[in-house]
């Protein structure tokens, strides 16, 4: 039965005009199967059984396996092979018994010869070959030295062609040499050098050219004339050979005068000749093998536990028997392979084949068809058997979809079987017997077409609706639409890889182009019939064709050949049913929404290491909110205008849902709270608190899921930047701003008490006393043991977040709070005590607000506020001498910055000797000083001081003499100080230059004030040790010092120190500065 009627008419446009059909066979409709196995048994089986019996019984040679089988292991083989029963075989093997025996032959091919030794400079070789089987006389004779000559027949011999003037002969003759006793027998193999007359001057001129020839020469005269050279032998027993032997032979010398006689390259094969024809109802031997061959597949194959596809491998049997009847019957390889191929793509149709057992065919196939010329009407049937093969292969890619799922086991099928399929057309068999114009990529890309078409349909009626409902059509339609959708990311995905690498055909794009029109037509069919009848339960089951057609959509992306696609504007039509898509969301979700604040406890969520501190409804609203988002990338609008419109909707939505639960929350913190205790209302407080700035932040990122960015910028040349803003950025910031007030306003009720208690515990710490009742860290540690605990319990309770945005006003207001106190009964006894706690205080607050970074960042802390008071209260905090020390460092500053003489100046010489602690200060002279007589003239005098008082206790101040009527006068006078050099490098250390108008009657009038730091006299600093070491006293350094007058009431120190009434010391010093101050000549300040 041809291939032909087993394959799909589907391609016979192109390829049924170039092969004729084959008749089939008439069978019988009604045989019953057990009637017709066992006519195939009588009519195809038992014909071969017979040949192969015949086979083994007439069997030559050795076969190629290394494993040898016996006749009986051969006969049980093809007894399970056939199902042959014992009495089957019996009667078949009596009758192969009964039938002549054929003639056994050895079929030998001479190829060629090299390296022969040459006898003569002529060199013209021949081969003479014969078979010869021994005597059974137990006399053994002689060999002779010409074994052809005498001993056997003129009739046995036979004789290549002579190669003339070459030593590497090439003669490629095939012989055919019969025998009766493949036992007794043995091959021979003469090769002769041919020896012809030659002219004696030619033999002459041989000499002269060959001097190395010259003793064959003299040896050749001896023979008779006309005589052949023997060059070597071969000499093969036959039962030592396999069934065909291709091999180089080594040519055997008489003697051992010359052993190295060359090589010989002989095809050797037995064959039988005038076999008996009656086994198999004359059928021929190649015809006889291919059934053969396809009874043996089948075997193996049923025999096999696994359900992995056969790969071409048969058991040693097999392969023996096979090779045994090939070899018999001098069937080709290229006739096997053909045999091979017809009988696996046979097979192929029927059971499991590995392609790449038929892609191996294939080539060998291409191989032989260069090399050897086929009988006609095998090139009909390997012509019929290809196009029948590739008729099958593009059926099979129709249905590429059921027979090669997506899988890792099946998409190398599809590959493998499209890859014979270009084989199949790229070889010159099929060119040959298919002269017709075909072109594979052309018939793929139409099966495939084809194929998709089919499997549309078939589809479209599995899911046909079970009611006439608009409903139940739309929600078939969806699940049409799924499986496509699922198939076009297959064939993306999986398939395409495989036609493309193989056939150059881009199944998806093909696919993909197939499926818009047809999905098209059936959308369009379905939505006409909804028109003016949309509702909410329709338009719910128009929801998943949506979003499957939206799918579809994307993948053109993915499409090689990009053209004008029906589905581009899919989305018009269903315009009517977004309204209650949107609808439907904002419902959904708002009753979500409500259900998840009726059940939430107001409870962190989780406690521990890593605590969820916002309650079960904030996750919930962020979980029902998060549909809203995902309805927008789903629904991907297409048009600009429209989906902005989309966008403010959904965006309203979202911002009502927020609004509305925090209503329901204060509402649910009301419900809970009526019969809960302080401490648990406060826990639930911080909850929402949390859950609102869970919120928030959700809020924050809006823009973002939604990509507000890339809405943008699609609508720029539709919508103006203006109006974007305006309209969606209002809506999520008034959404934001009711969210942060609710929050401040919760924090707020926190905060109020911790701040009322703040102030009472800062309060508790201010005394009159002098003498504190207890120290510093006592006072402070009651306020910093409340707020630890405070705040470790609304850190515990509140987000990150929120902790901050109540730690911030909790140290603003605590700051305010220290400022007010200290401010405070600033008079009274004891108010430095009472800074140095307050100082204190801040401190400590500043450390538990920043919580070593935990907190409050620096730049929050370190605000004006703060550093108002601590400068307040670090100047508030200072003892006496501390103020005093402070006062002079102003004053060198002051000092320091002043320029001009307007009150004069005074010139001194200083220097301090470390050797005996002398501070040396010389005099010079004064100059420019104001008039302090009505003479408009004075009588300076320098007074020099070391101040402050407390570092120099013991030292007296020094005067120079006056000099009468002068405003430049001129003193040169010198002064020592013994004091040390820890005294001069304390800090404001300073010498005070004061210059006087000498009065007899009255107190003396001031002229000016100089202030020099003793750090900057020679050799009291700005040397090191070993400089100040090596010299025992420093230069001496002239210096010129303007003269300043104090400012009247501004420097807030002596204020300071005027109010301290009980210390004397401090009264001294104010006292005196505030007489200098009277007798300033500065403007007092307003």
């Amino acid at each position: 039965m041809s291939l032909n009627h087993l394959f799909s008419p589907i391609h016979s446009r192109k390829l049924g005009v170039t092969r004729r059909q084959r008749d089939r066979r008439d069978l019988k409709e009604d045989e019953n199967p057990e009637a017709k196995a066992r006519r195939h048994k009588e009519m195809e089986l038992n014909p071969l059984y017979k040949e192969l019996l015949y086979t083994i019984v007439h069997k030559m040679g050795k076969p190629a396996s290394a494993e040898v089988f016996t006749d009986s292991q051969l006969h049980q083989y093809i007894r399970e092979a056939f199902t042959m029963t014992e009495a089957e075989h019996d009667s078949l093997m009596e009758k192969v018994q009964n039938t002549e025996p054929p003639v056994y032959c050895l079929m030998v091919t001479v190829k060629e010869a090299k390296e022969i030794l040459g006898k003569d400079v002529s060199g013209e070789f021949f081969v003479a070959l014969y078979n010869e089987e021994e005597k059974k006389s137990k006399v053994k004779t002689k060999p002779s030295k010409y074994v052809v000559k005498g001993t056997v027949s003129h009739e046995r011999i036979y004789q290549t062609d002579i190669k003339k003037q070459t030593l590497n002969p090439i003669w490629n003759q095939t012989f055919v040499l019969d025998f009766e006793d493949m036992t007794r027998a043995s091959f021979h193999l003469e090769m002769w050098d041919k020896d012809e007359e030659v002219s004696l001057s030619q033999k002459l001129e041989d000499i002269k050219t060959n001097f190395n020839s010259l003793r064959r020469m003299i040896k050749e005269a001896k023979k008779e004339k006309g005589t052949d050279d023997f060059l070597g032998n071969i000499v093969l027993k036959l039962q030592d050979l396999h069934c065909t032997e291709d091999n180089w032979y080594n040519l055997e010398p008489r003697t051992e005068t010359y052993p190295n006689r060359g090589q010989c390259h002989l095809f050797l094969k037995f064959i039988h000749k005038a076999r008996d024809g009656t086994l198999s109802a004359g059928r021929s031997a190649y015809t006889n093998y291919c059934g053969i061959l396809q009874q043996f597949v089948e075997a193996y194959i049923s025999k096999q536990q696994s359900s992995a596809p056969w790969k071409g491998a048969l058991c040693g049997e097999a392969q023996t028997l096979l090779e045994l009847y090939a070899t018999q019957n001098d069937l080709s390889p290229f006739l096997q392979d053909l045999a091979k191929w017809v009988a696996y793509s046979k097979l192929y149709q029927t059971l499991e084949v590995d392609s790449s057992v038929l892609l191996q065919q294939l080539t060998s196939i291409e191989y032989h068809w260069h090399q050897q010329e086929l009988p006609y009407q095998q090139k009909q049937e390997l012509g019929d058997s290809l196009h029948g093969f590739l008729q099958y292969g593009l059926c099979l890619v129709s249905k590429y979809r059921d027979i090669f799922p997506p899988t890792p086991s099946a998409t190398p099928k599809l590959h493998t079987l499209l890859r014979i399929l270009v084989q199949i057309c790229k070889t010159q068999a099929f060119q040959k017997q298919n002269p017709a114009h075909f072109e594979l990529h052309e018939e793929v890309h139409d099966a495939i077409q084809k194929g998709t078409e089919v499997w549309f349909d078939m589809k479209r009626g599995l899911h046909q609706p079970m009611t006439k409902e608009l409903t139940e059509i739309g929600s078939a339609l969806s699940r049409l639409i799924a499986e496509v959708l699922e198939d076009i990311k297959h064939n993306k995905d999986i398939w395409n890889r495989v036609f493309v690498s193989a056939v150059q055909v881009d199944v998806f794009t093909v696919v993909y182009q197939k499926f818009d029109s047809l999905i098209a037509k059936e959308v369009k069919e379905t939505l006409s019939k909804m028109e003016g009848q949309m509702e909410l339960n329709l338009a719910k089951s128009l929801f998943p064709v949506y979003l499957s057609l939206q799918a579809i959509h994307k993948e053109k992306a993915f499409l090689q050949k990009r053209g004008l696609l029906e589905l581009t504007n899919f989305h018009e039509g269903f315009r009517d049913a977004l309204p209650y898509w949107l609808n439907q969301a904002f419902s959904t979700t708002q009753d979500r929404v409500v259900r998840a604040v009726q059940v939430d406890q107001l409870q962190p969520l989780q406690t521990g290491a890593v605590p969820i501190k916002h309650s079960s409804s904030a996750v919930d609203l962020v979980a029902c909110i998060q549909p809203i988002c995902q309805l927008w990338e789903q629904l991907s609008w297409p048009d600009p205008e429209e989906a902005f419109m989309l966008m403010v909707k959904l965006t309203e939505d979202v911002c009502k849902i927020v609004v509305n639960y925090c209503h329901l929350l204060k509402e649910r913190v009301r419900v809970l709270s009526e019969n809960s205790d302080h401490s648990s209302a406060i826990n639930m407080l911080c909850v929402v608190v949390n859950d609102l700035e869970h919120l928030r932040s959700v809020l924050t990122r809006l823009p973002t899921q939604l990509n507000w960015e890339g809405l943008r910028v699609r609508t720029q040349s539709v919508i103006g930047q203006s109006q974007f803003e305006n309209t969606l950025h209002s809506q999520l910031q008034q959404a934001k701003s009711i969210l942060c007030k609710e929050i401040r306003s919760a924090l707020d009720t926190l905060g109020k008490q911790l701040n009322t208690d703040i102030e009472t515990l800062v309060r508790s710490m201010s005394t009159r006393r002098r003498i504190p009742s207890k120290s510093t860290e006592d006072a402070v540690a009651p306020l910093m043991l409340y707020l630890e605990q405070e705040l470790h319990y609304m850190n515990e309770n509140l987000v990150q977040e929120n902790f901050n945005s109540l730690l911030t006003p909790l140290w603003q207001n605590s700051v305010k709070i220290l400022y007010q106190v200290g401010n405070q009964h600033s008079q009274q006894e004891g108010f430095m005590v009472f800074c140095q706690r307050l100082l204190y205080t801040l401190q400590c607050l500043e450390q538990c607000f920043h919580a070593e970074g935990n907190g409050l960042p620096e730049k929050t802390l370190h605000s004006d506020e703060y550093k108002t008071l601590k400068a307040h209260l670090t100047h508030h905090s200072l003892t006496s001498h501390q103020l005093i020390e402070k006062f002079f460092k102003r004053k060198i500053a002051e000092q320091r910055e002043f320029h001009g003489e307007k009150y004069g100046a005074v010139t001194l010489i200083t220097s301090y000797r470390r050797s005996d602690q002398r501070l040396h200060i010389e005099v010079l002279n004064a100059v420019s000083l104001l008039p302090m007589d009505s003479n408009g003239l004075s009588d300076p005098f320098v007074r020099l001081c070391l101040e402050p008082y407390h570092i120099f206790p013991e030292t007296e101040p020094r005067c120079t003499q006056y000099k009468s009527c002068d405003l430049n006068p001129l003193f040169d006078e010198s002064f020592d100080f013994l004091v040390s050099l820890e005294q001069c490098q304390t800090p404001g250390a300073c010498l005070l230059i004061t210059v006087l108008d000498h009065d007899t009657l009255r107190p003396d009038d001031f002229e000016g004030e100089a202030f020099l730091a003793l750090e900057d006299v020679p050799g009291v600093s700005g040397q090191t040790e070993e400089e100040l070491c090596s010299q025992v006293d420093a230069a001496s350094k002239q210096i010129r010092l303007p003269l300043m007058h104090p400012k009247p009431n501004e420097d807030g120190i002596l204020k300071l120190l005027e109010s301290r009434k009980g210390d004397r010391e401090a009264q001294a010093f104010v006292k005196k500065r505030r007489q200098r101050e009277k007798q300033s000549q500065e403007p007092a300040q307003q």
